[in-house]
C-alpha cells in the first residue's frame, strides 16, 4: 500500500534513513490519510535519539525532551519527530512516571490508544499495522490496542478520546472497549479540565455532535458535567442543526441551564473570557421574540448588541423561523439606523459644548437621546437632538 506523504515529510524520513535510523509517519496522520481526510499535523518516530536527530537538522526545537521528543523545522513549518519509546507505569492516571527509549517500532506501536492510531508508514516499508487498524477502519470500529482496562487505566483521557473519535469519524466502540471506558469514566477526575474541555469541544463540533449522549450512557457526563442531567432528544437535534461552531454548539448543549449556570460550567472547564461570554449571551437571549419590524430590531440591538445578533439568529433558527428578524436586521444595519450611543449624532463633547458641566448629567443626556432615536429614528440629527436637550433641561 501507497500512502501520498507531504514533500517535507518526505525530506526528514529519507534524512534519517540515508543516515542508518528507522523513521515512520506515525498515528493521527496515517489513518487520516486511509481515510482521504487531510491530517492536522504529521508526526514522525524514529530509531534515532533525539541528540542524534538534531545534529542532522538544521533547525529543530526542544520540544518534548522529556518525551524524547524533537521539533524539525522546515521552512514555515514543523513536525515533531520522536525516539521510539516504552512508557513506564502511570501513577496519576494520565502521565508516565518515566519514559524508557525502545529499540522496535513494534515497542512503540503497542504504547498508543486505539488500534487506528497505531499505524506507521515509510515508503520503504510500506504500511505497518500491527494491530488491526486498517480491518476496524473498514469495519468503522474504535478498539483499543491491547488490553482495554490496561490502556484507560494508564491514561484516563482516553475515555473521552475514544468517544470523541466515534464522532469526529463516525464510528462504534467496541464492546469491549465500550465496558472499559463505561467502568473507569470516574477516573476521569485525575483528568486537568483544560484536557477536558479540549476533547468536550472536538466532539461537540464533530460531524456528529449528538454523539455526546455516549457520554451520558458511559457515565462520563456525571463526571465531566453533573450540573447537566440528562440530555433530551430535542438538545440533541438542536445540536445537529447548529454549525459546527464551538459557541453555538455549547450553548445548545447548556441550554437547559440558564446563562448564570452555563457560564460557571465553563469557567470550571477553563473556557476562555470571550466564549464564556458568547455562550451566557446567547442563553440569555435565546427566547426573545422579534416580532416589532425594525422597531423591535433597534432595540433588541441595543440590548444585545450587533455582535451577537446574527449568531442569535442562527441559535433560534431551530426553535421558529427567523428569516423576518433577519431581514429586519439586515435593514437597519443598510440604512445606518441608530442602535448604540457610538451612532449617535450627538457626542458628549457637543453637550459640553452648550455648557453642560462634565460628569453624570451628559451620559443621561446621551441615553435620553438615544431612546428617542430608538423609536424615531429620522430624529437623529445634531441640532434636532441638541434642541431635545435644551427642552430636557428646562423641565
Amino acid at each position: 500500500m501507497i500512502l501520498q506523504i507531504p514533500s517535507k515529510v518526505a525530506v526528514i524520513l529519507d534524512t534519517l534513513q540515508a543516515h542508518g535510523y528507522e523513521a515512520y509517519a506515525v498515528g493521527g496522520c496515517v489513518r487520516d490519510t486511509l481515510l482521504d481526510r487531510l491530517p492536522d499535523d504529521w508526526d514522525i518516530t524514529t530509531s534515532a535519539r533525539p541528540e542524534e536527530v538534531k545534529e542532522l537538522f538544521r533547525r529543530t526545537v526542544d520540544t518534548g525532551l522529556q518525551h524524547g521528543t524533537v521539533t524539525v523545522l522546515l521552512g514555515d513549518e514543523g513536525f515533531e519527530v520522536t525516539t521510539y519509546r516504552i512508557d513506564g507505569e502511570y501513577t496519576d492516571h494520565r502521565h508516565p512516571a518515566e519514559v524508557v527509549y525502545a529499540s522496535l517500532l513494534s515497542e512503540d506501536l503497542m504504547r498508543r490508544d486505539f488500534t487506528i492510531n497505531a499505524m506507521a508508514y515509510n515508503d520503504q516499508t510500506g504500511l505497518v499495522d500491527l494491530f488491526g487498524g486498517i480491518e476496524d477502519i473498514q469495519r468503522k470500529v474504535i478498539r483499543c490496542v491491547g488490553e482495554p482496562m490496561e490502556r484507560f487505566t494508564e491514561d484516563a483521557l482516553r475515555i473521552m478520546r475514544a468517544v470523541r473519535f466515534s464522532a469526529q469519524l463516525g464510528f462504534s466502540i467496541e464492546e469491549k472497549t465500550w465496558e472499559a471506558l463505561k467502568e473507569l469514566a470516574p477516573t476521569l477526575v485525575h483528568v486537568s479540565q483544560e484536557r477536558i474541555q479540549v476533547e468536550l469541544v472536538k466532539l461537540l463540533v464533530s460531524a456528529h455532535p449528538h454523539y455526546v449522549k455516549k457520554l451520558q450512557e458511559a457515565k462520563i457526563l456525571t463526571v465531566i458535567l453533573p450540573e447537566l442531567g440528562e440530555i433530551s432528544q430535542d438538545r440533541l437535534k438542536h445540536l445537529q442543526a447548529l454549525p459546527a461552531d464551538k459557541k453555538l454548539r455549547l450553548a445548545a448543549l447548556l441550554l437547559p441551564l440558564g446563562d448564570r449556570k452555563a457560564q460557571a460550567v465553563l469557567r470550571r472547564l477553563k473556557f476562555d473570557n470571550d466564549t464564556i461570554s458568547t455562550v451566557g449571551r446567547l442563553i440569555r437571549w435565546y427566547d426573545r421574540d422579534f416580532e416589532q419590524g425594525l422597531l423591535d430590531m433597534r432595540h433588541a440591538l441595543n440590548e444585545i448588541g450587533d455582535d451577537l445578533m446574527e449568531m442569535l439568529l442562527q441559535f433560534q433558527k431551530y426553535r421558529h423561523p427567523v428569516e423576518e428578524a433577519k431581514k429586519a436586521f439586515l435593514e437597519v444595519v443598510r440604512l445606518g439606523q441608530c442602535y448604540q450611543l457610538k451612532q449617535l449624532a450627538l457626542t458628549g463633547n457637543d453637550l459640553i459644548a452648550m455648557g453642560i458641566k462634565p460628569g453624570r448629567q451628559i451620559g443621561e443626556y446621551l441615553q435620553d437621546c438615544l431612546a428617542l432615536v430608538l423609536d424615531e429614528p429620522d430624529k437623529n440629527e445634531k441640532a434636532y437632538l441638541r434642541t431635545y436637550v435644551e427642552t430636557l433641561q428646562q423641565k
